[in-house]
């Protein structure tokens, strides 16, 4: 047997360190690559935070940043259908439901036209709803009769339609057969009597009476006289159209002219007669307001 060579320190060594290096595998981490493991994940848990409170997805976008940068859309859906529901509810109540519907037609300023003929005449049937009423058509057929001079049909809610009637006035008298007929300035017929009446003066014409010249000259001629000289006038003749004249009570006459002028006429008609009071025979000329005079 020879006897094995022996081996020196550096050798020995340099086996324990090769048998240390195959047999006990990976190398664990040393403390200080702990401390770095450690660092990191707090970082990681750091960046997901401050991510989330941004918004959950990095992007910057949150709640915050929706509701400054528009709004909701599902309030806005909200409020649409809201409104509109509104507007249907208003709608159905304003034209379908039994609420707001014409219950009563109340007729203001009549004396002579009998209310039932005023209803009857605005043609409009109760259950109407009140919104869908033709106010301007119900106005023309109510100013269609012969005594109605102006009227005005206005709602009133809730269930009210309202007709405001300005009935035609007697103004002048004419004489028709044994009897009178009261007139108005359009020459409009608004009542007979067969006694001649004491507050409407007669009116003498050529041709028919309703829509006559003459009687709307007459008219006036009335509407602007004093009550003072009114209360005198017996006859106005416009039967020769551009000489008016008017009789009065006192034998005295009024040449008049023609229709113009009759505010004029009348204001130097009364200052004359202040001045030269009426007497059987007089005549007062106002036919030229400007150069009037006393014959």
């Amino acid at each position: 047997m020879g006897t094995e060579p022996k081996e020196t320190e550096p050798e020995k060594a340099a086996k324990a360190g090769k048998g240390s290096s195959a047999g006990d595998g990976p190398k664990k981490p040393g403390a200080r690559g702990k401390k770095k493991d450690r660092k990191g994940k707090k970082a990681a848990a750091a960046d997901g935070s401050t991510k989330a409170q941004a918004g959950g997805d990095g992007t910057g976008t949150g709640p915050e940043d929706t509701a400054a940068g528009g709004s909701d859309p599902w309030k806005l859906a909200f409020v649409a259908l809201l409104v509109v529901g509104l507007v249907c509810v208003v709608a159905w109540v304003l034209l379908g439901s039994r609420l707001l519907v014409v219950r009563d037609v109340s007729v203001e300023g009549l004396e002579r036209v009998p209310e039932q003929e005023a209803v009857q005449a605005a043609g409009v049937d109760t259950g109407t709803p009140l919104i869908r009423v033709d106010l301007g058509a119900a106005e023309g057929r109510v100013a269609d009769l012969d005594l109605v001079e102006e009227v005005e049909v206005a709602r009133s809610w809730p269930a009210t339609l309202r007709v405001e009637v300005t009935e035609r006035q007697p103004v002048l008298a004419v004489r028709v057969g044994e009897g009178y007929r009261l007139i108005d300035g359009d020459g409009v017929r608004i009542e007979d009597s067969d006694a001649r009446p004491g507050a409407q003066p007669l009116v003498r014409v050529t041709g028919e009476v309703e829509g006559n010249a003459g009687v709307r000259a007459a008219s006036d001629i009335v509407e602007t006289a004093p009550d003072s000289l009114l209360a005198q006038m017996q006859l106005i003749d416009a039967s020769e159209g551009g000489e008016i004249t008017v009789q009065l009570a006192d034998g005295s006459t009024v040449e008049w002219g023609d229709a113009s002028d009759t505010e004029d006429k009348s204001d130097v008609l009364r200052v004359l007669m202040g001045e030269h009071p009426p007497q059987d025979g007089q005549v007062y000329d106002v036919s030229n307001p400007d150069l009037a005079i006393v014959k």
